[in-house]
Parts: structure tokens; C-alpha cells; sequence
């Protein structure tokens, strides 16, 4: 079995553009040096965003750049069985439990909570992304979120994090370019793990298909580092390996700010249509990786 096995895991929301097709060209040349394999996985569990016609599209500006990539593409809307088992296993050791609430609930409670003179500490709690669910249904008693279910309460579930913290234990992981880090298991509080309507969420689908695919070296953009530490906590708990990750700069444009899928002008498609070739665009990658951003 090859030493290294990468893999470049899009979301078929939008068009490739520059900044994914930088990932993918790092997962695919460090995958390539080292005679390994580059997967190539599509991570459409938002089936409310997720499009067949973006997932086309990204596959094939992935064959005209030249990524190719190794065995059949993984889409993960064909595994809910392997994420609803895993999550079983973590609803048996009583790690994850229903939420009810709703955006505008979660937002109220926690304004609330900043608010009063006297408000706990956690509806306070900032994350990564901003304030941190406040754990308010957390308290339930089983008896009451049976009464929900029954009466056919939509819910996602969420993990119990001081629980499941206690249940791993202290760990780490390796980055190349930081070295050791230690895994912070409260930082992103008690996150969804699977959703209303999904047995999912991307933290539990992409830690369950980096061990079933033997991902041995997880390439993707430091934006992505706050999640590696729930992802290795997730690997703690299900008794997964825990891969080498490597957390690479991002390509901003002009104006500083990360590219994303509305940036048309970025666009793999877009490039095409201009008469950009492959080369073209490895250049405006290299580009992108410099200040003041590339210029197409």
C-alpha cells in the first residue's frame, strides 16, 4: 500500500476556482512525488446546495488542468449508512445529544446570556466562527427529548464536548508547517455532528472517509485548522488513526480577501472559455500566493 495517500474533497456548491484548484494541485503533487495516490472525493451532503451539474463541472476542469487522480470518486451522498453508524456508536457512549433549537432560538439565548449582569460563562464562549452554542438543550432530560421526537420535532445532533473531551483524553496531531499541536476538544463547543436533514454533518463525513479511504496526509487550507481539532477528537473517540495534516496558505485577491466561488473571474471555467490554457493557470496560482493577488 502506497506511504502517502492525499485526496482533494470539493463541494459541489459552485464552480472550481482558483483557490480550490490550488488544493487540489497540492494534494495531487504531494501524493505524485511520493509515488502515492490522490482521491478525489465530493462532499455533497448539503443536499439543499449541492448541485450534479457543479460536481460534473469540477471534475472535468480537474481532467483539463491534469489531476488526474487514482480509483473512483467517493461521493459522500452514497455513504449515510457509514456516517449513521459511526454515529450510533458515539450516541451508545452517550457523547452526542438532540438539539431542537432553532437559529433565531440560539441567537436569542445567547444575546440573552451576554446580556444579563450574572450569565453563564459558555453562552458567552466564542469559537472560531463567533459565539458558541450555549448547550441549552444539552440539559434535557431524556424524558423530554423523547416527548420532542415523538411529536415530530425536527432536531440535528450535537456533540456533548466536555463529555467527549473527558471521554479522549488529552491528544495532539502534526502539522508540517507548525509541528505539534495540541488538540483543543472545546474549541468549537458543542458542534453539530450531524444534521436536520442528514444522519451528517462535514465534521463527522470527512472523519469517517479519511480513515475508510486510508488518507495518510490531509492537505487543505489553514482556514480549515480550527476543524482539525474536533476532526482528530472525532478520530479519538471512534478509535481512527490520525493522519499527518498539512495546512497551506490561502490565495487572496487584489484587495486581500480569500477567493471564493463568486469570484467568477477566478473561475477554472472561466479561465477556459478566455483561452487560458493549464499553464496559464498555474501561473495565476503562483501568482495568487503573492501579495497584491493574481490578475486574470
Amino acid at each position: 500500500m502506497p506511504s502517502v495517500v492525499t485526496r482533494f474533497a470539493p463541494s459541489p456548491t459552485g464552480l472550481l476556482h482558483l483557490g480550490s484548484a490550488y488544493s487540489a494541485l497540492v494534494a495531487w503533487d504531494r501524493a505524485r512525488e511520493a509515488g502515492g495516490r490522490f482521491l478525489v472525493r465530493i462532499e455533497d451532503t448539503d443536499i439543499r446546495r449541492c448541485r450534479r451539474e457543479y460536481e460534473t463541472a469540477i471534475l472535468q476542469d480537474l481532467k483539463w488542468l491534469g489531476l488526474d487522480w487514482d480509483g473512483e470518486v467517493r461521493r459522500q451522498s452514497d455513504h449515510f449508512s457509514d456516517y449513521g453508524h459511526e454515529l450510533d456508536r458515539l450516541g451508545r457512549r452517550d457523547l452526542v445529544y438532540p438539539c431542537f433549537c432553532s437559529r433565531a432560538e440560539i441567537t436569542r439565548e445567547i444575546t440573552a446570556s451576554a446580556s444579563a449582569p450574572h450569565g453563564s460563562s459558555q453562552g458567552r464562549a466564542m469559537g472560531p466562527d463567533g459565539p458558541l452554542y450555549p448547550g441549552t438543550c444539552r440539559h434535557l432530560t431524556p424524558a423530554e427529548r423523547k416527548r420532542r421526537i415523538a411529536a415530530g420535532r425536527e432536531f440535528c445532533m450535537r456533540v456533548d464536548s466536555a463529555r467527549a473531551a473527558a471521554a479522549a483524553g488529552p491528544y495532539d496531531f502534526v502539522d508540517e508547517g507548525r509541528g505539534r499541536i495540541a488538540g483543543q476538544p472545546l474549541l468549537m463547543g458543542d458542534f453539530v455532528i450531524a444534521r436536520k436533514d442528514t444522519p451528517t454533518s462535514y465534521h463527522l463525513a470527512v472523519t469517517v472517509d479519511d480513515h475508510l479511504q486510508g488518507v495518510t496526509l490531509v492537505t487543505r487550507g489553514e482556514d480549515i485548522l480550527p476543524s482539525t481539532h474536533v476532526h482528530v477528537l472525532l478520530q479519538r473517540l471512534l478509535g481512527y488513526a490520525t493522519p499527518l495534516y498539512a495546512h497551506h496558505g490561502l490565495i487572496m485577491d487584489a484587495g486581500g480577501r480569500r477567493l471564493a466561488k463568486r469570484d467568477q473571474a477566478t473561475g477554472i471555467r472561466s479561465l477556459r472559455e478566455s483561452g487560458k490554457t493549464p499553464a496559464d493557470v498555474f501561473k495565476l496560482i503562483r501568482a495568487g500566493l503573492e501579495p497584491g493577488g493574481p490578475k486574470a
